[in-house]
């Protein structure tokens, strides 16, 4: 048994960002507990790796939801990094922070210190962007962030397409405003991705006063009264304990955070009772308030040879792809695979955007599939802000077993408007006359797919996760509120949650870097409760 000050279980976008700011203190002991192992793989690096890290066990925690009565009964798959770094080993690459009102609305809920003015300050903090230093960006933090640098023509086209209606170009999504259409910018630093591993938990790993576990699956909490005193973790087979001294940090993600809650008997009662677990708090909404942002994509075949497609399916296509990363780090394995994005407001009543592009430069059967054989693109669509709400269940009171996962994609009704609009508002985009070059038919959903009804029916059929599970662990003060504004677990001691699934709602975006926002924050308020 080993004593720390912090116990942080996850070594994820969260985990890692704690890990370091915590461990600067050099009176302060911190242990950072991992389920997987250390982040080797030449696939977690290479930025289009994530091709083949979304389907490797050794990495990924390979998820499958429960069968969704909304979405045909379908289980959907939900990849989750499974080593140093989390899902930021793993995921797209998209540095996108959501909108000003996603954190005004956190604040106006309740949680004070949340309101976009007093988070920016943590989202510059972490980033260190390309383009330096700026009233909106960092240009020295851990996180580098970089420009993809060469225009394509598809982007381009596309860009100009949503010009046509009315959506402006956006060189900026993290600048003043967010809408518009333009390029990502990404997770990445001179061709390799730069995970939260990479940019926060490497240069602390030198410190003597931070210890890192890696194959040590927390299994629950254990507890003196109602305050937390350490974790049980399982590795190489073996029982293990870490004892905290100060606090535990659950940053193990929206599927495991309330996973290990209720496995330790914070949680619903009855939920636990019936899995035989002592009830150490009653706390109901304890994997209840799942959201996630539910992808829709429209497949095209292209008039030209000019998609990451055409070079993916021909011996001469590969070497191009292999030697101008090798030789100039540039080129569709430095950039990942989706290059361009939009986000504009589908429903009338809309006062911000309400759906989110990504567009990619090749098609697949799936997200990290096998590329088509045809010439082609993908309009990947979203919903920035569902209203359908879904839950995590532990299944038994095994450990290792995975929880039940019940999305409820689709369950409301403004989530079904939206997504026909969302569907019509990507058409539009490709009907237009800047796309005409480029547009040989739509693949999918394919012309026949017309009416309301049947675009709805080919979003049931075909809409799967964009990989953005949160909430589960909500931030506020209602009945239905896991943890604190501080991130404290309500009802018990020295326990906090730091992940997405502190999330009250989803933000207007892509997760990780908010998440690295949250951890910032939670770092500096950690050490202030410690004085």
């Amino acid at each position: 048994m080993q004593a720390f000050d912090y116990v942080v279980v996850g070594a994820g976008s969260a985990g890692c960002v704690l890990a370091n700011r915590l461990s600067e203190d050099p009176k302060v002991r911190v242990c950072l507990l991992e389920a997987g192992g250390e982040d080797r793989s030449f696939w977690i690096h290479l930025p289009i790796g994530y091709g083949k890290t979304m389907w490797d066990e050794r990495v990924n925690w390979k998820f499958q939801t429960d069968p969704d009565p909304y979405m045909n009964q379908r289980q959907i798959y939900w990849p989750r990094g499974k080593t140093l770094g989390g899902s930021s080993s793993i995921n797209g690459l998209i540095y996108i922070r959501g909108q000003r009102e996603d954190y005004d609305h956190w604040a106006a809920l309740g949680n004070r210190g949340w309101g976009f003015d007093e988070v920016l300050p943590y989202f510059i903090r972490s980033e260190h962007n390309q383009r330096g230093a700026s009233e909106f960006h960092g240009g020295s933090g851990p996180l580098r962030v970089s420009d993809i640098g060469e225009p394509h023509p598809l982007i381009e086209a596309f860009i100009q397409g949503a010009n046509t209606l009315g959506v402006p170009r956006n060189d900026d999504f993290n600048g003043a405003t967010q809408e518009g259409a333009g390029y990502f910018q990404l997770n990445t630093w001179r061709g390799w991705r730069w995970s939260t591993a990479k940019g926060y938990l490497k240069p602390a790993r030198q410190r003597p006063n931070l210890t890192v576990i890696t194959r040590a699956q927390a299994t629950r909490l254990q507890w003196q009264g109602r305050r937390a005193t350490g974790v049980e973790f399982v590795q190489d087979g073996q029982m293990r304990v870490v004892q905290a001294a100060r606090e535990v940090i659950l940053s193990a993600g929206a599927i495991q955070s309330p996973q290990l809650l209720q496995l330790s008997g914070v949680g619903p009662q009855d939920l636990l009772r019936q899995h035989g677990l002592d009830v150490v708090h009653h706390l109901p909404g304890v994997g209840e308030n799942l959201q996630d942002h539910l992808q829709l994509r429209l497949i095209y075949e292209c008039r030209q040879p000019i998609t990451t497609n055409d070079l993916m399916n021909s011996w001469w296509g590969r070497t191009q792809l292999g030697l101008r990363w090798l030789l100039f780090r540039k080129g569709a394995l430095a950039v990942g695979i989706n290059q361009g994005g939009c986000f504009m407001r589908a429903l009338p009543e809309s006062s911000s955007p309400d759906i989110q592009f990504h567009v990619a430069t090749l098609s697949a059967d799936m997200a990290g599939g096998q590329v088509h054989p045809f010439s082609g693109f993908t309009l990947s669509v979203c919903q920035l802000r569902p209203a359908s709400r879904g839950s995590i269940r532990i299944r038994s009171a095994d450990p290792l077993q995975a929880p039940s996962i019940q999305a409820n994609y689709l369950s409301h009704a403004l989530d079904c408007r939206t997504a026909v609009a969302a569907l019509r508002s990507a058409r539009a985009i490709a009907e237009s006359e800047p796309m005409q070059d480029f547009m040989r038919s739509e693949f999918k959903p394919g012309v026949a797919v017309q009416s309301d009804e049947e675009l709805l029916a080919f979003a049931r059929a075909q809409g799967a996760t964009i990989f953005h599970p949160s909430g589960t662990c909500s931030m506020g003060q209602g009945s239905m509120d896991v943890v604190d504004e501080r991130l404290r677990v309500h009802g018990v001691q020295g326990v906090r949650v730091v992940d997405c699934s502190a999330m009250p709602t989803l933000v207007s975006g892509n997760t990780n870097a908010p998440v690295v926002m949250m951890a910032e924050k939670a770092a500096d308020m950690i050490r202030e409760d410690a004085r």
